[in-house]
């Protein structure tokens, strides 16, 4: 079993390349070859190789894949407020390199397993709530257009034979570790990140904004479950939401608060933006996942626990 993850410098790259070496298997098979591919080096992952690849350039692309190649992650993209700032970018890597990437398997004709990161960010506008997995998609952004397209592509080569391809919508990713990105959505770990390492941190949007959240943990092992899935199991439509709850920004510094005390709240500054409330109130919030949970994809039962899981896995050590 050969895997690649594209976008394997990233937060979830990483993460889900440590999750599978310390797996070993994957689709009753035991993992053979383990490759982490990033346009820049992706940082070392034990029992895994590490390579470049531009998913905006298709001969690049090509050589990322070799013929053996069993299952690909594609999570390469650029973040929301990026697309949208620099749509020729957003619409080269984040669509074109979408497609080079399913034209690769296409010319393989080996029909790997396909696993398409998208976004809940495919919703939007005019659209009744609630939200369900075959609600039709009207984004509001660039970014969420570009994975839209990235969505029926997954859904046509499925259909045509030339991957097995499943796509998940995800939500919200924190508390992720690091340092802010140009995602729209990236104040939503920040501003608890931060305070938790005793730094200030601005918000740009008011206690009340509702949004729908996932942790690391828990969005990789949903990728790996979904990973799992024979064909028959997705039936027409290979995209759908992955699990996530609803938070408002007040509940989550409460939860913030009950983990770890009074004192990383203080560290947070609330400092209205427009930008970044543009975007993000062209979101959609009343959410329902229902195919993924069916098929066993899990939330995490508190957002407590996301700030645990960030305490356990990631906060930096002195």
């Amino acid at each position: 079993m050969n895997v690649l993850i594209l976008g394997g410098g990233g937060v979830i790259g990483q993460k889900l390349g440590q999750a599978l070496a310390r797996r070993g298997h994957l689709r009753g098979q035991t993992i053979t070859r383990l490759t982490l591919a990033d346009v820049t080096d992706p940082a070392p992952v034990d029992g895994a190789e590490t390579i470049r690849c531009d998913i905006a350039d298709a001969a690049s692309v090509a050589a990322a894949i070799p013929p053996d190649t069993d299952v690909i992650y594609l999570l390469a993209a650029i973040v929301s407020a990026h697309a949208e700032e620099d749509f020729d970018a957003g619409m080269s890597i984040n669509m074109m390199g979408t497609l080079n990437v399913l034209e690769r398997c296409r010319a393989l004709g080996t029909c790997p397993v396909v696993v398409f990161s998208s976004s809940v960010a495919v919703y939007g506008g005019e659209v009744p709530d609630p939200i369900v997995d075959h609600t039709f998609l009207n984004p509001q952004t660039s970014y969420g257009t570009q994975k839209a397209i990235g969505e029926l592509l997954v859904n046509d080569y499925s259909r045509k034979g030339m991957i097995d391809g499943r796509g998940f919508r995800l939500p919200t990713i924190s508390v992720r570790p690091g340092k802010p990105n140009r995602a729209a959505s990236s104040f939503m770990s920040s501003i608890l990140r931060e305070p938790l390492n005793g730094q200030e941190a601005i918000c740009p949007v008011g206690p009340e904004f509702l949004h729908c959240y996932l942790s690391p943990r828990r969005c990789v092992e949903n990728l790996i479950a979904g990973t799992e899935w024979q064909p028959e199991d997705l039936g027409m439509n290979r995209c759908m939401m992955m699990p996530g709850r609803m938070w408002s920004i007040a509940q989550v510094i409460q939860a913030m608060t009950a983990v770890a005390g009074p004192e990383p709240a203080k560290l947070i500054r609330w400092e209205p933006q427009a930008d970044i409330q543009r975007i993000v109130n062209g979101w959609r919030f009343d959410l329902r996942p229902e195919k993924s949970i069916k098929l066993g994809l899990r939330a995490d039962d508190s957002f407590e626990d996301n700030i645990r899981y960030y305490l356990e896995d990631d906060q930096p050590h002195a």
